[in-house]
């Protein structure tokens, strides 16, 4: 068995293939490189050679995750900000995104959207009780306030009649 990498440079080349994968927060890629057994020393300079050169920015990353959440449906609101927090983005970062992409992004269309994708023919007024409640949790697993859920189900099942 070889020992582990231990040269800043190995470090960087490690990085730059793991960036090359996907784009990742700066305590991601400090965690894989922890992961592969290099000193915090030689993290630190890999790391600082990444935001030289751009390959690294939290900024960029927190926003095309945020934005990828929202368009797809997976995350409005409280659950974009705990997703970038657990991918290790502070909470200024975390809460500045989230409003650029609440300005980008109409949630109720996207309520619309997932409603009409997930639920089809769904009618709030119709269904029963369990039905509601798993429509309903659905829509708060992905942080939409359940205030606007109610109004938005409502406002769906007066178009169906």
């Amino acid at each position: 068995m070889t020992s582990p990498p231990s040269n800043a440079s190995d470090a960087f080349n490690v990085a730059l293939r793991l960036l090359g994968r996907c784009d990742r927060s700066e305590a991601q890629l400090r965690d894989k490189l922890r992961q592969r057994g290099f000193s915090s020393s030689t993290i630190a300079t890999a790391i600082e050679r990444c935001y030289d050169y751009r390959y690294l920015d939290d900024h960029r990353y927190a926003l095309s995750r945020a934005r990828g959440l929202m368009r797809n449906g997976k995350g409005v609101g409280g659950r974009i900000l705990a997703d970038l927090r657990q991918r290790g983005i502070n909470d200024d970062l975390a809460c500045a995104v989230l409003d650029k992409v609440n300005a980008e992004f109409n949630q109720a269309d996207i309520f619309e959207q997932e409603l009409s994708r997930r639920f089809p023919n769904f009618s709030y007024a119709s269904a029963a009780a369990n039905e509601r409640r798993r429509v309903v949790s659905y829509f708060q697993r992905r942080g939409f306030p359940l205030s606007d859920i109610f109004t938005w189900l409502q406002q769906s099942s007066d178009y169906d009649t």
